[in-house]
C-alpha cells in the first residue's frame, strides 16, 4: 500500500526517473585498422596548351588561382603572322582594282558585242579575265581569314575549371605549338593512398577509410570511401583513391594520415556512455530481470581501442568482463 501510494504520488508531480538507456551486447564483425599516408591530389591534371606557336605576350592567372572553362589565361602572339597579314591586305588593295577595272572591261565589252562592234572572242576574252580576278580577290580573302582565325588562337582557354597548379613560363617566353601553358587541377580532389602489398587482398572498392579530424582542421572524425584500386603495385605498395567529402580544394599533394581496413575479425563494441571509470578501473552495469528499479549491477571490463565508425564515433572495444546477450544500461 505504501509502495503504490508512492508511485502515485511521483505520476501525479512527474518527478519519476527516465528510463535507463539499455544497449544488448552482440559480438559484431569488427575491422582493424592500419595507419597510412595519403596525398591530397586531382583525379585529372589538365595541360592548358598553346594552340600556335609565338611569344607569350600576357599571361592572366598564376599559381593558386581558381578559372572556369573556357576562361582566357594567356596570350600568345606570333609577329609573322602580322607581317602576313600586311601582306595580305596590300595584295587584296591591289586585286580589288584589278577586279573593279575588269568588270569596267566587261561591262563596256558586253555593250559593244550587243550593238555587234566587238566579235565574240574578245568579249569572251574580257569575262574570262574578269573571272580571274575575282576568284584571285577571293582566294586571297581567304589566306587572310586563315590569319586572322590563327592569331585568334594564340588566346589560351582553360580547358577545365579547377585550380592552377603550375605556370611554367612567362611574358616574352617562346612557345611551339602545343605547349604548355598552365596546368589545371580539377575541382574532384581525391585521397591517393599507398598501402604496402601485403594488404592488397584486404583493400577493395567500397572499402570504409578513417581521417583524423584534426589533419583537416575539425574536432571529429572525417570518413571516405575506396572508389578506385590501381592494379599496378608500384614500390611495393597499392595505390587506391578515395572519396572525402570536405576535403578542400586548395592544397595539392599535401600529406594527411588515414586508417584503412587491415581485416575484420568479430569483438564486443559498445558505446562509450555505458562505460565509467573510477579510480583507473572501467565498469558497465549489467542490467537483471530481479531488479525492479533497473538500477543494474556493476561489473569490471577490460577496455580496448576507440573504435571510430560512421554514425558511431566514441564506440568502445571489450576486451574481457562482458559476453554475448548481456543487456547493459546507462550509470
Amino acid at each position: 500500500m505504501v509502495r503504490a501510494a508512492m508511485l502515485a504520488l511521483l505520476l501525479a508531480t512527474g518527478t519519476l526517473p527516465a528510463r535507463a538507456d539499455t544497449f544488448t551486447v552482440t559480438p559484431a564483425p569488427t575491422r582493424d585498422e592500419k595507419a597510412v599516408f595519403a596525398t591530397v591530389e586531382s583525379a585529372y591534371v589538365v595541360p592548358a596548351r598553346a594552340r600556335i606557336g609565338g611569344t607569350v605576350a600576357k599571361i592572366d592567372v598564376k599559381y593558386g588561382d581558381h578559372v572556369e572553362r573556357g576562361q582566357a589565361i594567356a596570350a600568345v602572339g606570333d609577329t609573322k603572322l602580322i607581317l602576313q597579314m600586311g601582306s595580305l591586305d596590300a595584295q587584296i588593295a591591289g586585286l580589288e582594282a584589278q577586279v573593279a577595272q575588269a568588270k569596267i572591261d566587261l561591262d563596256r565589252t558586253e555593250s559593244l558585242f550587243e550593238r555587234g562592234t566587238v566579235p565574240r572572242s574578245r568579249f569572251d576574252e574580257v569575262r574570262t579575265a574578269f573571272n580571274v580576278a575575282d576568284n584571285a580577290l577571293r582566294a586571297r580573302r581567304a589566306e587572310k581569314s586563315v590569319i586572322e582565325q590563327q592569331l585568334a588562337e594564340g588566346t589560351v582557354f582553360a580547358p577545365t575549371s579547377g585550380r592552377v597548379l603550375k605556370v611554367p613560363v612567362t611574358p616574352g617566353t617562346v612557345t611551339l605549338p602545343g605547349e604548355a601553358i598552365a596546368m589545371i587541377a580539377e575541382g574532384n580532389f581525391v585521397l591517393r593512398l599507398r598501402v604496402p602489398e601485403r594488404h592488397a587482398r584486404v583493400l577493395k572498392p567500397g572499402d570504409t577509410v578513417r581521417i583524423d579530424g584534426e589533419a583537416l582542421g575539425r574536432s571529429d572524425a572525417m570518413f571516405g570511401t575506396i572508389k578506385l584500386v590501381y592494379p599496378q603495385i608500384e614500390d611495393g605498395r597499392v595505390v587506391a583513391d578515395a572519396a572525402v567529402d570536405g576535403l578542400g580544394d586548395y592544397f595539392v599533394g599535401e600529406r594527411i594520415r588515414v586508417w584503412v581496413s587491415a581485416g575484420e575479425r568479430d569483438a564486443v563494441v559498445v558505446p562509450a556512455r555505458f562505460v565509467r571509470t573510477r579510480f583507473g578501473i572501467d565498469y558497465v552495469r549489467l542490467a537483471h530481470d530481479g531488479d525492479p528499479a533497473g538500477a543494474g549491477i556493476e561489473v569490471p571490463v577490460q577496455r580496448g581501442r576507440l573504435v571510430q565508425r560512421p554514425g558511431e564515433p566514441d564506440a568502445l572495444e571489450i576486451l574481457s568482463g562482458l559476453k554475448s546477450g548481456d543487456r547493459l544500461v546507462t550509470p
